[in-house]
């Protein structure tokens, strides 16, 4: 067996929604994945109108990476990582995705975690959609059906790029 080349990428992956929590910190606005409930054997998971009393919201807790990241890349650079794939929250950038101008806090937290990555030497690979978006251009425009959802995507493509 050859070793690995140099340039091989060894990391982990993740989605933004997935891991995050704080979903009503730092400006960020409601995604659909805010109000997708928790599912379990025999218990399909919903997408509510809105956040509902006595419904499990598990992304708005998640594993509270948006607290921790710190902590969780030093544990990625201790195991060897060089890579690490996570989205970047649409509705943490544009919190009803519809906005002119881009939410700075939202900005600057993935700043700070993709040069901490680097610190690490871990190489942030991103990726811009992870099947959410601001529940506001659902619940405005009916999502991807309204081709305005185009422009706003590439709006925020454009600023996080």
């Amino acid at each position: 067996m050859s070793p690995l080349s140099d340039d091989f990428l060894w990391g982990g992956a993740v989605a933004a929604h997935q891991l995050e929590g704080a979903w009503q910190e730092g400006g960020k606005g409601v995604s659909i994945a805010d109000v997708m409930t928790a599912g379990a054997h025999g218990v399909d998971r919903e997408i509510t109108p809105g956040v509902q009393e006595g419904k499990n919201y598990p992304n708005h807790e998640a594993i509270d990476f948006y607290h921790r990241y710190h902590e969780d890349v030093k544990l990625f650079a201790d195991l060897g990582l060089n890579c690490f794939r996570t989205s970047i929250a649409w509705a943490r950038i544009f919190p009803n995705g519809d906005e002119s101008a881009p939410n700075e806090a939202g900005l600057k937290f993935y700043d700070d975690l993709f040069d901490d990555l680097l610190a690490h030497g871990i190489e942030p690979v991103i990726t811009l959609s992870h099947f959410e978006m601001p529940y506001h251009l659902v619940e405005k425009y009916g999502g991807w059906r309204d081709r305005r959802l185009i422009d706003f995507f590439v709006r925020f493509a454009t600023v996080v790029f």
